[in-house]
């Protein structure tokens, strides 16, 4: 057992303390509280909070980090991605192997302590597991037509199965978005995520104007582009309504899904998503990259969503540092309390993705996945550093033993 004191203790499911401490115990934290004097271990002028969370990112991507440019609107960007991604096949699996293994130990060495990864080959489970890297890995499908949705489903469960959940890597399936997934997918995505609870699942949601029109009015550049690679579905009707009430009328959204992005979308579909219990996964960073713009983070606290973060992948953003994407949030949302974005990247992103029993905050019973952030002689408000883009030279990890 070690106690261990810092001019700053972030519980997070609580107020911060100052001049704290933390009691550990074969990796498990024992208890919080002021410091006494007493400590074994004395971090000084030091932030201890919780290992922050990504909740969406695409570490297969990770070998496309700065091969696609940023693009004016999100289809200028989608193109060169689908020509990049195509190309897959050419490069030898050690590549994209690799970039993935550096992006997991870059966002560990950035304070994450948790991942939740979006995949279409499963190829990063490994990695996350060799790197001892708690995640909820979500094997995501596509497929416009509806076609032999129950056999796509059933396959993709036997990928996940052969390669086994435990307490640290969780698999469940996931449909990427509306524009890419008939109701016929969804469906029987969603039976797989009944018949398996408490999997959790998540979606692409409302990213971009072209989704919105879509969705409408059955126009605009995501059908061309959807005629021009051949996956059109000639009998798809547009449900002329929001990509919330699409998914959540097809009876797909529970709160058992993370919704990601939701740049576009509005108090009404702010107010269901509450109803409903959905966590929004907002990527301030990968948004603004891809050219849909900044979310309306202001209007997902004002209408008391739970709001999580995550990076999106290295082809759409400059490094999975999650303190980096506090600072982004910070930057477009000032009304909203520091205290409040750091929950959202730790707590509410935990408990979304099944983990907040375990991770998340620092209470009796939870992991010591603890991280302390120097803090500079100057600052006096801590959690408003906090959200102003830490850098990994001033991150480590509270060793508990």
């Amino acid at each position: 057992m070690i106690r261990v004191s810092a001019d700053w203790i972030l519980p997070i499911a609580d107020i911060p303390i100052g001049g704290g401490a933390v009691t550990l115990d074969d990796g498990r934290i024992v208890s919080v509280a002021a410091r006494d004097g007493s400590e074994d271990r004395a971090l000084g002028r030091v932030a201890v909070l919780p290992g922050l969370v990504n909740a969406h990112t695409h570490l297969e991507l990770s070998y496309l980090h700065h091969k696609i440019p940023a693009a004016p609107g999100f289809l200028e960007w989608v193109r060169p991605m689908l020509a990049a991604r195509a190309e897959r096949a050419s490069l030898a699996e050690t590549v994209i192997l690799d970039a993935a293994r550096q992006a997991i130990y870059s966002a560990r060495a950035t304070g994450t302590a948790l991942i939740g990864d979006v995949t279409n080959t499963l190829a990063a489970v490994s990695l996350l597991r060799e790197a001892h890297m708690p995640a909820c890995v979500f094997h995501e499908l596509l497929g416009f037509s509806g076609q032999n949705a129950d056999a796509q489903v059933v396959s993709a469960r036997s990928a996940i199965d052969a390669l086994a959940s435990d307490d640290d890597i969780r698999l469940s399936l996931a449909p990427h978005a509306p524009y890419s997934v008939a109701p016929a997918l969804f469906n029987a995505i969603r039976r797989d995520i009944d018949e398996h609870a408490p999997a959790v699942s998540t979606v692409h949601l409302g990213e971009s104007s072209e989704e919105v029109e879509l969705l409408l009015k059955g126009t605009g550049p995501w059908r061309s582009l959807l005629q021009q690679i051949g996956v059109w579905n000639a009998d798809w009707q547009a449900p002329g309504c929001s990509p919330v009430a699409y998914v959540a009328d097809m009876g797909f959204l529970t709160g058992s899904v993370l919704a990601i992005h939701g740049v576009q979308f509005e108090g009404t579909d702010l107010d269901r998503l509450r109803t409903l219990g959905i966590t929004l996964v907002s990527c301030p960073r990968s948004n603004r990259y891809v050219g849909v713009g900044s979310p309306p983070l202001e209007a997902f606290y004002a209408m008391d969503v739970e709001v999580a973060f995550g990076t999106d992948s290295l082809a759409s953003v400059d490094d999975l540092n999650m303190f980096n994407e506090l600072a982004e949030a910070r930057r477009i949302a000032p009304k909203v309390p520091a205290r409040a974005l750091l929950r959202s990247a730790t707590l509410t992103a935990a408990t979304a993705l099944g983990f907040g029993d375990v991770l998340g905050s620092i209470e009796p019973g939870k992991r010591a996945a603890l991280i302390a952030v120097r803090v500079p002689d100057d600052v006096t408000d801590v959690e408003e550093y906090l959200v102003s883009g830490v850098q990994p030279d001033r991150i480590s990890w509270v060793e508990a033993a």
